[in-house]
């Protein structure tokens, strides 16, 4: 057998450049598009040497922050439908546990992340080392344990014949649509430097397709047979609609039979805005049009969801006692959520199987007549919201999301993630694109906006759809405080993003859940925090665009609708990252929603927090319990 003597961490790089991958469009591309890095004393000496060896044909991205190159490489694979995998890689200790937040956002996203970090030593002769956590009890653990409990395939290699065997599971893992998450690999630092003679089929290219299950045949039957009796189905299209790129067989789906369809935040964009079939985002951070339909649905559909809290009101959109949930997802586990009938397979496939076995069958037009003057509503009462006040003080986010949005093509991306802009722009960012939406709220991950559009802008150029379309980057201040130095990163490495900061004191959005729970306004906005007597009492404000033009970035700061679209008119024409700042008030919010269960106190001096929790108890009344 023909070997090759390679170091561990050079035999892992050449497989990683190895490994092939058949895109959504049927084309041929790396597997593994590049890694983002940032080096230190576990990683630098050997992975890091590796990866300059191969500099001109495996890129390597330099991060500011590990968690924020890690979010930056979660947002590239969900632009790319996880049919490609960015890498992370950092040193051991603080860079290490710097990425957990990022794989957790994989994870809760069922999204593939291939993370690599420094370990310590599996001789442990030079134990305790640099940035070394002990473990009194447990010799064998170090901060990369951490890992555990984020990822779907966790590994530390501690011999370099491991490698054979550790990095094709993780493949497989990461790309089965059943398992789909990140994937975790500690390198120890001795392990790393030691030489292997690797067979050289090993590192034979190999192109790899994300599989498609197909549904068994009785769930299929047995969806179809409850699909036959409905009068008010209705589809929640989820983001498993997006990772099967079933966009086009939803939209057929949904015309041949005449079925509404909503749109959970991951699953926002399966659809065009002007759909005949669409009405509106569900839940939560969702409009009355759809939550309206999904009280009186009979028959809820729900293609690729993982059913959560934000989707389903906390179990409460649901309101006639009857409906039956038919649960579509290559997981059984998220298929069969609250007696879901489950229907295990691709959403793409399933679709189009389904459509076969439903023949001519459609729901009652005056159902959809019914979704198509509940949709008129809510495009009213986005126009009505979104139209500048020339008498207002300060813009609105509904304003903010219009102004964009009006200026948008179908190549542009919307990209967003917790706080208040969720609601926002899930209601008010009207889809003229099919998968042009990103907004992380499957783990609500504050910093994501910045590092994610990074990672963004770069999967759109490399897939070439760059020229037609810019990312658009809504944040908050308190995000855009949290982690911001990716747009350094930005500038550094030349993929433009524009980004739009909502100053509106704080976290705003946190402080309405406060006083809305009848809580008094505490630590929240800036206003209502512990300030320095030097101060005055007086907040002392942040310059969003100076600081933005120190990191290297086109900036300027508006006032008013016109100055927005002016300044987006800028940002259009602008060869580098823009960034622009604007007041937006602290207590209007686009209204619309469910119903969303909190802990609020049994036990209170104040009483406003006794209604409040006399209300949370009230609304839990319509919760879904094991129907």
């Amino acid at each position: 057998m023909e070997t090759v003597r390679l170091t561990t961490a050079q035999a892992i790089v050449r497989w990683m450049m190895a490994q092939r991958t058949r895109l959504a469009d049927g084309s041929e591309a790396p597997m593994f598009p590049g890694v983002f890095g940032i080096f230190g004393h576990g990683n630098v000496t050997c992975l890091g040497h590796a990866l300059e060896e191969v500099r001109d044909e495996f890129p390597t991205w330099r991060g500011q922050n590990e968690q924020g190159m890690a979010l930056a490489a979660v947002a590239y694979n969900k632009a790319v439908r996880g049919r490609q995998i960015m890498v992370a890689t950092s040193s051991v200790g603080p860079g290490a546990t710097n990425m957990v937040t990022a794989a957790g956002v994989a994870s809760a996203n069922r999204l593939p992340l291939l993370l690599f970090s420094g370990d310590t030593f599996v001789s442990r002769i030079p134990d305790p080392v640099l940035q070394q956590v002990e473990n009194f009890g447990e010799p064998s653990t170090t901060v990369n344990d951490a890992f555990r409990a984020v990822t779907t395939y966790w590994d530390r290699i501690t011999h370099p014949a491991q490698v054979a065997q550790s990095l094709p599971a993780a493949l497989a893992t990461m790309l089965d649509p059943a398992t789909r998450g990140p994937a975790f690999i500690g390198l120890p630092q001795d392990t790393q430097a030691e030489a292997y003679d690797y067979p050289v089929r090993l590192f034979d290219p190999v192109v790899h397709e994300v599989p498609r299950p197909r549904p068994d045949s009785s769930e299929l039957i047995t969806a179809v047979e409850v699909l036959r009796t409905a009068r008010k189905p209705l589809i929640i299209a989820g983001g498993g609609v997006h990772y099967s790129v079933a966009e086009a067989e939803l939209a057929q789906f949904a015309a041949n039979h005449g079925i509404p369809v909503v749109e959970t935040v991951a699953g926002k964009s399966s659809l065009l805005g002007d759909d005949a079939a669409y009405v509106g985002p569900i839940g939560v951070t969702g409009c009355e049009a759809a939550n309206n339909l999904a009280a009186e649905a009979d028959v809820v559909l729900a293609v690729g969801c993982r059913l959560q809290d934000f989707t389903t009101g906390s179990w409460t959109v649901f309101r006639n006692e009857s409906t039956v949930i038919v649960g579509v997802n290559t997981t059984r586990f998220d298929a069969i959520k609250h007696r879901s009938l489950p229907v295990v397979g691709d959403a793409r496939e399933t679709l189009r199987e389904m459509g076969e076995l439903l023949g001519d069958w459609c729901a009652p037009e005056a159902w959809m007549e019914r979704a198509s003057a509940e949709k008129e509503g809510f495009r009213s009462y986005l126009e009505s919201i979104g139209s500048p006040d020339p008498s207002a003080e300060v813009l609105t986010y509904a304003q903010v999301v219009r102004a964009a949005n009006d200026q948008s093509n179908e190549d542009d991306v919307c990209l967003a993630a917790a706080g208040g802009f969720p609601g926002e722009v899930n209601n008010g960012w009207w889809s003229k694109g099919v998968a042009t939406f990103d907004c992380e709220y499957g783990f609500s991950c504050m910093g994501y906006e910045v590092s994610g559009g990074w990672g963004a802008a770069m999967a759109h150029e490399a897939m070439g759809r760059s020229g037609d379309g810019d990312v658009f980057v809504f944040v908050g201040d308190g995000s855009y405080l949290m982690m911001n130095s990716d747009l350094y990163s930005s500038v550094l490495t030349g993929h433009k993003m524009i980004v739009i900061v909502c100053d509106n004191g704080g976290f705003a959005v946190i402080n309405r859940l406060q006083i809305g729970q009848g809580g008094k306004p505490f630590n929240n906005l800036l206003a209502d925090c512990r300030l320095a007597g030097s101060h005055n009492g007086e907040v002392v404000e942040v310059d969003f665009a100076a600081h933005a033009a120190a990191l290297g970035c086109a900036s300027e700061t508006v006032s008013t609708y016109e100055e927005l679209q002016a300044a987006l008119e800028r940002a259009r024409a602008s060869d580098r990252t823009y960034v622009i700042a604007a007041k937006v008030d602290a207590y209007t919010w686009t209204e619309g929603g469910a119903f969303w269960q909190v802990g609020v106190p049994e036990v209170s001096n104040l009483q406003s927090v006794r209604d409040a929790r006399a209300e949370m108890d009230k609304g839990q009344a319509d919760q879904r319990v094991g129907w």
